[in-house]
């Protein structure tokens, strides 16, 4: 008999739209058991807003059935869908928080967060770049590795949120090195992937060409490559951007590694926006999520796609499965 999952949900900014994901999502039927880390009232009132009918059972630790519950977290300060606001930065670490602490206990299956605002949250006094920085600091992960990924297509980061500027100085043999080694314990550990094949872009055009337009190709990305290669992971590369994610180049990879964020996210939200999965690697729990931000201007209007966060949550259903055989 197949073992219902345990998911938290944490829905993401109150005044995005990751409330209203939830709320279209609550009456879907689902094998697995969701479960809601959020404010019932501020969520209830986002409900009435799109005019669905739903209600959220209250979470019982002890039951283990299909369907969706919540944890209440009060959030302090009103919310108005589409009006971002710094004060909601505590309320929304809370809820990660508690869904991290039940992820590491063993009480929650899997992770799976809706969108926040960086802004916001550095306004509120937060110093960290995203979900990613953060997940891995409460659970203690040394290096955490950004992955987004689709049915035909998957892209890993070396530097996540980083100002462009400040790219090439994160780009050093031994980071790529690290960055590889999680992304090919995890994809084989996680994704059942034996020795996937892992195409490795260069930083600059052309992937340097040969050193005229840029030096780090031959200074670190191919040492980091040889010593990858001699360790048996199969890592190739450097490869130009422009021309590895042609679909005759893809077929000979199973995971991209771009060298920074919009190098390589760019060619995977054009391809399928609304379908892709962000996970992190390299943390000592499963975490999924979305691909697209809080979408201020739509939230509350009820014309929001699920779909990113459908698959996120059958793919958190999915990593939690296969880490419990």
């Amino acid at each position: 008999m197949t073992k219902t999952r345990t998911l938290a949900l944490t829905p993401g900014d109150p005044a995005g739209i990751g409330l209203d994901l939830v709320v279209m999502l609550a009456n879907s039927r689902t094998v697995d058991r969701i479960v809601v880390i959020a404010d019932h009232s501020v969520l209830t009132e986002r409900a009435g807003l799109l005019g669905i009918d739903v209600s959220f059972n209250e979470y019982l630790p002890e039951k283990h059935t299909p369907g969706v519950e919540i944890i209440h977290v009060d959030c302090q300060f009103p919310v108005t869908p589409g009006e971002g606001d710094y004060r909601h930065s505590n309320y929304l670490i809370s809820t990660l928080n508690r869904a991290v602490e039940g992820c590491l206990s063993g009480e929650f299956d899997a992770l799976v967060t809706g969108p926040i605002n960086k802004e916001m949250m550095m306004q509120g006094g937060f110093d960290f770049m995203g979900h990613t920085e953060y997940l891995a600091k409460k659970s203690g992960a040394k290096l955490p590795v950004m992955l987004l990924m689709n049915k035909s297509l998957k892209v890993a980061l070396v530097t996540t949120h980083v100002p462009l500027s400040e790219v090439p100085k994160y780009i050093s043999q031994k980071r790529i090195v690290a960055i590889v080694r999680v992304l090919h314990k995890d994809l084989a550990e996680r994704f059942g992937l034996d020795s996937p094949h892992i195409g490795i872009c260069g930083l600059n055009p052309h992937a340097g060409e040969g050193g005229e337009l840029g030096k780090e190709e031959i200074t670190d990305i191919i040492p980091a490559i040889n010593s990858l290669r001699k360790e048996g992971i199969d890592a190739s590369g450097p490869y130009p951007a422009d021309t590895i994610f042609t679909p005759h180049q893809l077929t000979k990879f199973d995971v991209v590694l771009a060298m920074y964020h919009d190098q390589g996210l760019p060619v995977i939200k054009h391809s399928a926006f609304g379908e892709i999965v962000n996970v992190t690697l390299g943390l000592p729990i499963i975490r999924t999520s979305v691909d697209h931000g809080t979408a201020y201007d739509i939230a509350g209007r009820g014309v929001a796609d699920a779909g990113s966060l459908q698959a996120a949550l059958e793919l958190a259903s999915q990593l939690s499965a296969r880490n419990q055989i």
